[in-house]
């Protein structure tokens, strides 16, 4: 139900959401605000009790911390998590998609694997942070290169650089996770071609991460160490040549029709706000939807983003097999934040709070929204690829770059990222759409922004009519349409694989 400056989301709601920044004294649904609430955070629609649940969505946010009189606002002074149990009902909210209409088509990259690409880049991956800078003189030297401006079918070149590869135990979780990660980059279909740069005394070691097989099927794949090879100069030198070599198989490539069903989309939100549920998240999940309808592969991430909502997920798992391995991450997290000293209530961020969001509970039912309606088809650890089609889990910490690092790693070959605050980021080689959940901060920050989706509240533009308006983007950037974060250059700076463990 919506009035002129508030919105009920549910009829079991206590909380009404503010639809613009209401001064005390504001008269309004039969209440009287004894003082200011901000555009998109919540107010009270009736007298709440101390220990009572505050309700959004129909669902606990929280419970309050005092004693809250209508209309008063309710936010962080007021408001805590509290105890919260989940009824996980595995498989008891099945749904079939409805037909999504015509299959689409897009024109990507064909791969010798049978996946798809949307971009066509070179990338340089490294196995070891002592390799990063030697990396970047490589992908320097080449973009500057005659030979690569001759080839308009190479997008350029990535320097797939980051902190760690060494100072790690060589047996452990965090070795496993790096090592799934590197591969799984080097074998994302956005790339035509990758060279593995390594320093040469790492734990991290080239011939390990090389394997007893190929790297890739269609074996646009060289290595060398920089201590093999001869140092920086002829490691430079060597790293041009071999990618002037594989970059004459790779820029003949050419785009050519594919179904919509070899998308692999990566879910993500980031700079959350109070509206983030209401818009964007549900817009993008109407979107997901619609693509895993014409069997394509959807990823949503992000596990301490959807601490207290998993029960929403379970509830749509294929299996008890697939719902209890989603509660198994959650149950490692709880693990993990309590021996390193934290909470998972740790979120949101400040900025998520300015935003009106007010405890972890809250902001993971809206975070969930983006993955639609559609069953869960399988639950993945971080990085491992995702083989089977449809709406999927890939477990990860909720730090956005890392997320997206992970999912690009099990085969996401584009990104739909949601945000209220005006998250600006990209990830090379995978293409980022933008979609913003609120007007204001859509037009202050419109060379970022993809779509925005604050019109959902603003003019009434159906949930179904915005997800169908994302999909026609998501098919237009997987055919080369340059998304805002491309066009500013972003890419370079976000692979952040997920360091777990001591650095020794």
């Amino acid at each position: 139900m919506v009035s002129r400056q508030t919105l009920r989301l549910h009829p079991d709601d206590n909380v009404l959401i503010a639809l613009a920044d209401l001064p005390t004294g504001t008269r309004i649904d039969g209440l009287t605000l004894p003082g200011p609430v901000p555009r998109a955070h919540k107010l009270a629609a009736r007298a709440i009790a101390p220990g009572e649940r505050v309700l959004r969505y129909g669902q606990t946010i929280g419970q309050a911390t005092e004693a809250i009189v209508p209309g008063a606002h309710v936010h962080t002074h007021n408001l805590g998590m509290g105890d919260h149990a989940a009824d996980f009902a595995f498989g008891t909210d099945l749904r079939t998609l409805p037909d999504p209409g015509p299959l689409r088509e897009f024109m990507g990259y064909h791969r010798a694997d049978g996946r798809v690409g949307t971009r066509n880049y070179l990338g340089i991956l490294t196995s070891v942070n002592c390799a990063g800078s030697v990396a970047r003189f490589i992908a320097e030297a080449a973009e500057q290169s005659d030979w690569l401006r001759a080839m308009p079918g190479i997008d350029g070149v990535v320097p797939i650089v980051h902190g760690t590869g060494c100072g790690l135990a060589a047996d452990d979780e965090g070795y496993a996770t790096l090592y799934r990660t590197l591969q799984g980059w080097a074998r994302n279909p956005n790339f035509g071609a990758i060279l593995l740069v390594g320093l040469g005394c790492e734990v991290m070691q080239v011939p390990d991460l090389v394997g007893q097989g190929r790297l890739r099927a269609d074996g646009a794949f060289r290595y060398m160490t920089i201590q093999q090879t001869g140092g920086t100069r002829a490691t430079v030198e060597r790293g041009v040549a071999m990618l002037r070599e594989m970059a004459q198989d790779a820029g003949r490539a050419t785009r050519a029709p594919a179904p919509a069903s070899a998308l692999t989309i990566g879910l993500q939100c980031g700079g959350s706000d109070g509206y983030s549920g209401i818009t964007a998240n549900p817009a993008l999940g109407a979107a997901s939807d619609l693509l895993v309808a014409m069997g394509g592969t959807t990823i949503l991430s992000e596990t301490p983003e959807i601490y207290g909502a998993e029960h929403l997920l379970t509830r749509r798992a294929v299996s008890p097999e697939v719902g209890e391995a989603l509660i198994d991450r959650i149950r490692w997290w709880e693990d993990y934040t309590a021996r390193n000293g934290g909470q998972m209530d740790n979120n949101p961020s400040p900025g998520n709070k300015k935003g009106g969001l007010t405890t972890i509970l809250e902001k993971s039912l809206g975070a969930v929204a983006k993955g639609g309606t559609a069953p869960l088809r399988a639950v993945y650890k971080y990085a491992e690829p995702a083989t089977t089609p449809g709406f999927v889990y890939m477990d990860s910490p909720g730090y956005d770059p890392c997320s997206v690092t992970g999912q690009i790693a099990s085969g996401a070959n584009l990104i739909a990222f949601t945000t209220g605050r005006g998250s600006v980021s990209g990830f090379k080689p995978v293409p980022c759409i933008k979609l913003s959940t609120n007007t204001q901060m859509h037009n202050r920050m419109a060379e970022d922004m993809d779509i925005g989706c604050g019109d959902i509240l603003d003019a009434g533009v159906p949930i179904a009519t915005k997800g169908a308006e994302i999909l026609d983007l998501m098919l237009r950037v997987a055919s080369g349409e340059a998304t805002k974060s491309e066009a500013l250059g972003f890419g370079g700076a976000e692979f952040v694989p997920w360091q777990i463990g001591a650095v020794m």
